[in-house]
């Protein structure tokens, strides 16, 4: 292929119905018939990013190897295809009115009157067609946040008419959209989606294919019905049935024969036989579990498992690895105090601590922590979960009892964790974090390193405290060692007790680097230990 395809993937109905596992799995599809693939997702909102959103409001903020701050799909992205994406990879609303407005400051459209059409629409255009004029990619896979008639999707939509226009055939439009059962007639109802697809008409484009989201299976009958209502071939209509686990989708899609449609309205051949042997390994093992294990996941926005999306599939891949069902259970650190912290984790064989910012669930972390040290249990800090084990450790083992970081008492006499130096100054919040991937010596003799089995990592990073050096050597004679170091600025990326099984804190997010085909190693690792708690 000498010119990148562009799919377009958009979304009807109802919101959340899957259009980034959708994407995801076409883009795998693609992938194991040889062809080159990226995704990229457009998110209508006026955030530049997604970096100051409460998690509430949006999920896990996800982090790409350049320190973008990005739409938790790219980890869907990225866990499904086993590549990196980046900052080209996710746009949204406010970036590209940023831009815009920024060119007519300076002066580009001198003498113009800067609107939507053409200027914000050629803005969303070219970064969509960036990607593929790399040269990188045989396709670039493009979801368009939102469903369709939402006021803020409206020029994304007119971008994809418009490059359906100016590309023919090297664009292809998938319209995702719900087919709901009513229990009280026992039917499945096409008429939601004839709907959607009459609204998406009104702006001019047509779907080539309709995915339909069901809990029910669609029948030939339905699918002519809504082939007919929404002027596309019977064989267009694909049946996205509800799943057992997200990495089930992939082999429905290719059984409804999604990739090979795409390819014959594009009018290119069909690649290298579809070979998805170790695709259909993966959930094998993910289904037949030979072991489990309770592991409990500490955190103070339990109550939307999507803020801790990445930590929860690298559990998926961990334990499809090692053939363990991982029963996570999710933990209200504000719960845990003196009196519940026992209760609360009674039973529990591995016990992991996540990031976060701010004195909300802070103490409770730190209980959380010194419940798991002092009875021998596996531990797992990420980011803040293991800035709390170093001021648990200090508090309890070194005697300053008044340790904390510096973000929850500004004023404790022992400040063991603090804000970086380059982030005194600083008063913005978005984009202004250290993010991104970092490199880390990881120390000889260490567990880490026997983890990893290499000298040198590279990790994903999202904070702006790190560890008082002047307190290491404190540590390190109490037994507390700096197991990885950032060889350029002397961070402690690391820390490990040497009389404990497995207790490992890391300032990185393992997590943004665990997919289908490479789970992370100190994922692998803890559960494994898990287990050998358990008596496994």
């Amino acid at each position: 292929m000498n010119r990148a395809k562009y799919i377009f993937v958009t979304g009807g109905v109802a919101s959340s119905l899957g259009k980034g596992i959708i994407s995801a799995s076409l883009a795998k599809l693609l992938q194991s018939r040889g062809f080159s693939v990226t995704i990229q997702k457009l998110d209508p909102y006026i955030n530049v990013d997604p970096g100051t959103l409460n998690p509430y409001e949006h999920g896990e903020c996800y982090v790409t190897d350049d320190g973008a701050e990005t739409d938790l799909d790219l980890g869907h992205y990225e866990r499904f295809l086993n590549i990196p994406t980046s900052q080209a990879n996710n746009v949204t609303t406010g970036s590209i009115y940023q831009a815009v407005i920024s060119k007519e400051r300076r002066g580009d459209y001198l003498g113009e009157t800067v609107q939507v059409i053409p200027h914000i629409t050629d803005e969303i255009k070219s970064r969509i067609v960036f990607l593929g004029n790399t040269g990188q990619y045989d396709f670039v896979i493009v979801e368009i946040g939102g469903t369709v008639g939402d006021i803020e999707s409206l020029p994304y939509i007119e971008s994809v008419r418009q490059m359906r226009w100016e590309m023919g055939n090297n664009c292809l439009v998938i319209h995702l959209t719900l087919v709901p059962y009513l229990t009280t007639t026992g039917e499945l109802k096409t008429k939601p989606t004839q709907h959607s697809v009459k609204t998406l008409l009104e702006y001019g484009v047509q779907p080539d294919i309709i995915v339909c989201r069901t809990e029910r299976p669609l029948n030939q009958a339905i699918k002519n019905k809504i082939a007919l209502f929404c002027n596309v071939l019977p064989n267009a209509v694909i049946e996205s049935i509800d799943a057992d686990t997200i990495y089930d989708v992939p082999l429905l899609m290719r059984n409804e024969k999604l990739d090979q449609v795409v390819l014959e309205k594009m009018q290119i051949g069909s690649g290298s036989t579809l070979n998805l042997e170790k695709w259909e390994e993966f959930v094998f093992k993910l289904k037949n579990p030979e072991n489990e294990v309770n592991i409990g996941l500490v955190g103070k926005y339990i109550e939307l498992k999507d803020s801790y999306k990445s930590i929860i599939e690298s559990f998926i891949h961990a334990g499809a690895t090692t053939k363990t069902k991982v029963n996570l259970r999710m933990i209200n650190a504000e719960a845990l105090n003196e009196t519940t912290v026992v209760s609360e984790l009674k039973g529990l064989k591995g016990i992991l601590v996540a990031s976060g910012f701010g004195e909300r669930g802070f103490e409770g972390k730190v209980k959380a922590i010194n419940y798991a040290r002092e009875n021998k249990i596996p531990f797992f800090g990420i980011c803040l979960g293991m800035q709390c084990a170093i001021v648990e450790f200090a508090r309890n083992v070194l005697g300053y009892k008044d340790a904390n970081s510096t973000e929850v008492d500004p004023k404790t006499p022992f400040p063991v964790i603090g804000l970086m130096k380059d982030q005194k100054n600083i008063r913005a919040k978005g984009g202004t974090m250290r993010l991104g991937a970092y490199t880390c010596r990881l120390t000889e003799g260490s567990k880490v390193r026997t983890i990893y089995n290499t000298e040198f990592i590279s990790e994903r990073h999202r904070h702006r405290n790190e560890f008082n050096n002047a307190y290491l050597s404190d540590y390190e004679k109490a037994g507390m060692i700096a197991g990885g170091i950032n060889p350029n600025e002397n961070f402690v990326e690391i820390i490990e007790l040497l009389d404990h099984p497995w207790f490992i804190g890391v300032q990185f997010h393992p997590e943004f680097k665990s997919t289908v085909a490479k789970p992370h190693p100190l994922f692998v690792s803890f559960v494994q230990a898990s287990l050998k708690y358990s008596g496994k």
